[in-house]
């Protein structure tokens, strides 16, 4: 049953809303993607502070051009969802890459996203699932902070070490 020009308005002014509010999208392609997929990799997305939305290419275009983002949705082909990221830019990329590669065959392909408000290809959004997470990163900016640190407390604490088998070996001969 087709929807009405008010369910239409609906759907539309949520994604206008959701366009706004995120940080990076990723336009994917989904085929033979079953009703239990399909929730596994709503939940992960929601864990990962994302949200995985299926509407007509023609409402998208809406919501996109409204918000200023030029996205040929007439190039791409088949049904097509849109996974929207609102805490890391990288983290829809690299869920949905995880949850193709977990499958037998593979049911969603990239179509390309938008990233900082420009449309980027589909090569670009795999390279960028194979990217750390913004954690990973904070860690090893942590880790690195942190060598330098742990590495002088290490020096300070030999020298001690040091004198305190001096002073016992000191204390051993004269017993």
């Amino acid at each position: 049953m087709p929807k009405t020009k008010a369910q239409k308005q609906v759907i539309l002014s949520s994604l206008d809303e959701k366009v706004k509010s995120a940080k990076s999208v990723v336009f994917a392609k989904f085929a033979k993607l079953g009703v239990k997929e399909n929730e596994d990799l709503r939940k992960r997305l929601k864990a990962e502070g994302g949200e995985y939305y299926v509407a007509k290419k023609t409402l998208f275009n809406l919501a996109f051009k409204k918000n200023k983002q030029e996205v040929d949705f007439k190039a791409m082909d088949g049904q097509i969802a849109a996974v929207f990221g609102y805490q890391d830019e990288v983290a829809p990329a690299k869920v949905v890459d995880t949850f193709s590669k977990e499958m037998e065959e593979q049911k969603i392909f990239f179509l390309g996203g938008i990233l900082e408000n420009k449309f980027i290809p589909a090569e670009v959004v795999e390279k960028l699932a194979k990217l750390p997470s913004k954690k990973e990163l904070h860690a090893k900016l942590v880790g690195s902070l942190n060598a330098p640190i742990s590495g002088f407390v290490n020096v300070l604490a030999g020298n001690l070490r040091g004198l305190v088998t001096v002073l016992k070996a000191i204390g051993e001969k004269k017993v």
